[in-house]
């Protein structure tokens, strides 16, 4: 059996409910391809309108005042879940999210780096975020 068959037939016990329906009301003109499959799916679960919605969420993403750095990036990336066709490249991810947090937040990082967090690479930035944000729970 092929590789992408195999796939394809394993998919099946991913899904659930809705979707899981979804994928077995194809007859003839079923999907031959994995990409054919996430393709029919993104268009049919995450329409244009959805992903713009999501986008426009994601991009105006700011922290709350009394929100910790652990908790705005759980927020952060839970936004980037519900809108897996978003589109941003993981720098342009890191962006938004620094610009979004409090001006104490970054000058907190910015310390913690040794210069502006925006000048590390972005691998080098994420492993500072997610190394406080593992620590935090007071940094607002």
């Amino acid at each position: 059996m092929p590789d992408e068959a195999i796939r394809l037939s394993l998919l099946s016990f991913s899904l659930a409910g809705e979707a899981k329906r979804w994928l077995h009301s194809f007859k003839g003109n079923s999907p031959k391809t994995g990409e054919e499959v996430i393709e029919k799916f993104l268009k049919k679960y995450f329409p244009e309108s959805k992903t713009t919605e999501g986008k426009a969420a994601i991009s105006s993403s700011h922290q709350f005042p009394d929100e910790s750095l652990s908790e705005v990036l759980e927020r952060f990336r839970g936004l980037l879940r519900k809108t897996p066709t978003h589109g941003f490249f993981e720098p342009i991810q890191l962006n938004m999210f620094i610009d979004g947090l409090r001006p104490q937040t970054k000058q907190l990082l910015d310390a913690s780096a040794g210069r502006k967090i925006n000048r590390k690479t972005p691998g080098e930035a994420t492993e500072l975020i997610e190394n406080m944000s593992a620590s935090d729970h007071a940094i607002l």
